[in-house]
Parts: structure tokens; sequence; C-alpha cells
């Protein structure tokens, strides 16, 4: 599985995280509420672990513009606040269950196969679409007009970033953020050397880009200029 931590207190998250990955899983790591909301929507987990009391955005606020923005991803809140109104205000946010601290891994991990194997009530988007680029997650494949693209797992990546946020614009921080996961500026063009080869195959031959450069901001993909 893929797992989103999203937790501030970093012996608690390396704990769960080291925990999960010797269970064989991919586990990200986000220490505050800002940097979690991006991942989460730029990428497709199983289960996100979400503390309520988190810097930047709280917990309630994070999920509930996850589920505002149609991202069904199961979260299991894990909080120091453990009152039966605590719990009742996690669930009406988007929670689907509610661990308190301190917690037994055990315990833990059985909740979050059980979210895993839990069928999702609406069906999950699995194919994204601007203009005439088609992307469909469950096949891992990229088309334009009918004909297949062949991207590098990071470029897929980035471009699965770009299509969720299409139309909006995304900055190069977010970007090193969702896609890279880096909390810093590496100072490096890696995102521009990524978006130039991004573009040499999603727009290069066709009448018309669709990855647009906004100046001084970042960059935004949308059909029409």
């Amino acid at each position: 599985m893929r797992l989103l931590v999203i937790e501030d207190d970093a012996e608690t998250a390396s704990y769960i995280a080291k925990g999960l990955a010797e269970l064989g899983h991919v586990v990200d790591h986000a220490p505050n509420g800002r940097d979690g909301f991006f991942l989460a929507g730029a990428n497709h987990y199983d289960v996100a672990i979400v503390d309520r009391m988190l810097p930047g955005l709280d917990g309630l606020t994070l999920v509930k513009k996850l589920r505002d923005e149609g991202v069904g991803t199961p979260v299991l809140f894990l909080t120091n606040l453990g009152g039966i109104d605590d719990r009742v205000e996690g669930l009406d946010a988007g929670g689907d269950d509610y661990l308190t601290k301190p917690f037994a891994f055990s315990e833990l991990l059985a909740r979050v196969n059980a979210l895993a194997r839990r069928p999702a009530i609406c069906a999950t988007e699995t194919l994204l679409r601007c203009g005439d680029l088609e992307m469909d997650l469950l096949k891992r494949t990229v088309s334009r007009r009918g004909r297949l693209i062949e991207l590098q797992p990071r470029e897929f990546t980035l471009l699965e970033c770009l299509m969720r946020h299409a139309g909006k614009v995304i900055t190069r921080t977010m970007l090193l953020e969702m896609v890279w996961q880096f909390h810093f500026d590496p100072k490096t063009n890696i995102v521009e050397t990524h978006i130039s080869r991004l573009r040499a195959k999603i727009d290069r031959g066709f009448d018309h880009e669709l990855i647009h450069t906004v100046r001084g901001s970042g960059y935004v993909l949308r059909a029409q200029d």
C-alpha cells in the first residue's frame, strides 16, 4: 500500500513510518497540514493517517478541504483529543476512523488495513482529462488525440499533479513538495528540466500547447490560452 502520514511530531512520524515500511508499504510523510494537503491532493494513497493538531492547517480543516475537492482517500485520525465530542467532530469532518494517542502499533496497523479493504462509497476518479489529453490512473497511461505518450515515473507524477489542478497556477515550490517531497529549495533547475521534458512529449507536434508558464508564478495546464 501507499500511505500518507501527516504528523508534526517527528518521533511519532518516524515510529509509524518505520513500522509501516518494514511491512513493505510505501510511506510519505508531511510534517504540517499545508504539505499534507498538497500531497494528498496530488497523489493516490490507500490510507492517510492524520493528526488533528497540525501547524499550518489543522487536521479537521485539511480533511474537510480534501473532501470538498473530491479526494476520497480513507482517513484515520490519530490524535491526543480523545473525547466523544472530538471523535464525532473528526468523523463529521470526513474522517473514516479515529485512534487516540498513546496507541499500540498493532491496533494502528489493523485499522489501516481495515480502511484499505473498505470499498469506496463512490467511484474513484481514475481518468483525468484536459482538452484532448487523457491520463488513465489505473493503466498508468497518457494519450493525446489517441496517440500514446511514454512518460518516466517522475514525469507521470508531475503531469498528474498538473492535471489534478488543471486551470490553476501551480508554483515551483508546490511542485517541489508534491512531486519530489522537497520541503526546501534544492537550488537546482530540477522543476524546469522536467517541465521542459514533459512539454517535449505532451505539446510537441500538436497545434496548441497545454503546459503554460505563468511568469513569476509557476505553471498551469489548460486547454486554451
